[in-house]
C-alpha cells in the first residue's frame, strides 16, 4: 500500500501568520527517523473500565501508517483487543505529531517481514515466528516474547512545528 494523502488539510495557526504545513514535511521525518534515537513515541489507548492508558513504544514507519509492536497480555495490547481506538503522540526533529486512529494486529508475513526489517535497521535483531516477533530483548514494558505487531491506520493527525517554518497543521484521511 503507497503512503496516504490527506483529504483535508487545515491550519491551525492562523493567528501568528504561520502557513499550513505541507503533510511532506511530517511524513518525510517520519520517514528517515520514526526509529531514530532523537524520536519518542507514546501509544494512548483506553482500559475497559474507560481510564485512560499509556505506554513509550518504539515505533516505525511504513506505508503511510505507524507500527509498534508488544506482548499479546500486556495492558495495550489488551486494551487494543477491547476497543482499537487510540492515539500515538510523536516527538520528532523539529516537530510534534499527534496521531488518532485505530490499531489492529498485523499477521500476514510480508508485513511482519517488512517492519522486522525496519526494526533491524534500528538495532533490535527482531525475527518472524509465525504470526509475531522474537528476539533477544525488547522494551520491558513489551512483555516476554513473542511480541504481536500493531498497525495505527489514522484518520486525523496534528502536527506543531518547533523550528522553522513553524505552524500547526491538521490533516485527515
Amino acid at each position: 500500500m503507497p503512503d496516504r494523502e490527506p483529504t483535508e488539510t487545515t491550519n491551525l495557526d492562523t493567528l501568528y501568520g504561520s502557513q499550513t504545513i505541507p503533510w511532506s514535511r511530517p511524513r518525510d521525518l517520519l520517514a528517515v527517523g520514526a526509529l531514530g534515537p532523537d524520536a519518542h513515541f507514546f501509544l494512548g489507548t483506553v482500559r475497559p473500565d474507560g481510564r485512560p492508558h499509556a505506554a513509550g513504544i518504539g515505533a516505525a514507519w511504513y506505508d503511510g501508517d505507524l507500527y509498534f509492536q508488544s506482548g499479546p497480555n500486556t495492558r495495550k495490547a489488551r486494551n487494543i483487543a477491547a476497543n482499537p481506538a487510540c492515539t500515538m503522540s510523536g516527538s520528532l526533529p523539529g516537530m510534534d505529531l499527534v496521531f488518532e486512529g485505530e490499531a489492529r494486529r498485523v499477521v500476514d508475513t510480508a508485513t511482519l517481514e517488512a517492519i522486522a526489517a525496519i526494526y533491524r535497521e534500528g538495532g533490535w535483531p527482531v525475527q518472524v515466528d509465525g504470526d509475531a516477533f522474537t528476539a533477544p530483548y525488547s522494551a520491558p514494558s513489551g512483555g516476554p516474547p513473542p511480541w504481536h505487531l500493531f498497525r495505527l491506520t489514522a484518520h486525523t493527525v496534528y502536527g506543531v512545528a518547533g523550528a522553522e517554518p513553524g505552524g500547526a497543521t491538521r490533516w485527515r484521511f
